[in-house]
C-alpha cells in the first residue's frame, strides 16, 4: 500500500511540474546580463518596463524596432526589459524583483513604460521623466512613457543624446517615427 502511494504522489509530482510555468528571471538576473553584454559590447543599457496588456508598451518596442531606427537602437543599447504591474491571472509574467526596481527608480507611480538608461557600469544616466529646470534625478517628474507628443519627443531625443551620439539623419528618422505614435 505504502508503494503504491507513493507511486500515485510521484505520478502527482511529475505531472504538476510538467505544467508548472517557469519562473521568468529576476531583475537583477536581468541588469547583470545586460551590463556584461553592455561592457562587452560598449553599449548602454536601456531598461524598458512594461506589461503584457500595455498598448504603450507595445508601441514603444515597436517604434524601437522600426526599420527607420533600429539600427540607432541597436548600435548604442542593449535593450532589454522587466516585465510589471501584471493582472492577477498574469503575475506569473512578472521579473521577481522588478516592482522593487521600478520603486527604487521612483517609477511605481508613473505608468507604464517607463524606461531607465544605464553606462555599461550600470551608472544610471537617464531616465523617462520629464521635470522642471533645475530638479535633479532624484525627484519623480512627469513620465514620458512612449513618446508621442512634440515635447515628448523633443526630451527622448535630448536624453538619447546624454547617452549616445545620434546624428541629424538618426535624430530626424527617431523625430518622425516616435510622433507616429500620435494616432
Amino acid at each position: 500500500m505504502k508503494l503504491k502511494t507513493a507511486l500515485i504522489l510521484f505520478l502527482l509530482l511529475a505531472v504538476s511540474s510538467a505544467y508548472a510555468q517557469d519562473t521568468p528571471p529576476s531583475a537583477d538576473d536581468i541588469m547583470k546580463e545586460a551590463l556584461k553584454k553592455a561592457s562587452a559590447e560598449n553599449k548602454s543599457v536601456f531598461l524598458m518596463f512594461h506589461a503584457s496588456w500595455c498598448g504603450w508598451c507595445k508601441k514603444m518596442d515597436a517604434s524601437l524596432n522600426d526599420e527607420t531606427c533600429k539600427d540607432f537602437f541597436d548600435s548604442n543599447y542593449v535593450i532589454i526589459h522587466m516585465v510589471v504591474k501584471e493582472s492577477k491571472d498574469n503575475k506569473h509574467l512578472e521579473n521577481p524583483g522588478a516592482e522593487e526596481f521600478l520603486v527604487k527608480h521612483k517609477g511605481d507611480k508613473s505608468g507604464i513604460p517607463f524606461w531607465l538608461i544605464f553606462d555599461k557600469k550600470g551608472t544610471l544616466m537617464a531616465d523617462s521623466f520629464i521635470r522642471a529646470e533645475g530638479v535633479g534625478m532624484d525627484q519623480a517628474g512627469s513620465n514620458i512613457g512612449c513618446p508621442a507628443q512634440d515635447d515628448e519627443v523633443a526630451e527622448f531625443i535630448a536624453k538619447l543624446k546624454t547617452t549616445s551620439s545620434p546624428t541629424k539623419e538618426e535624430e530626424a528618422a527617431i523625430t518622425a517615427r516616435f510622433k507616429k505614435n500620435r494616432n
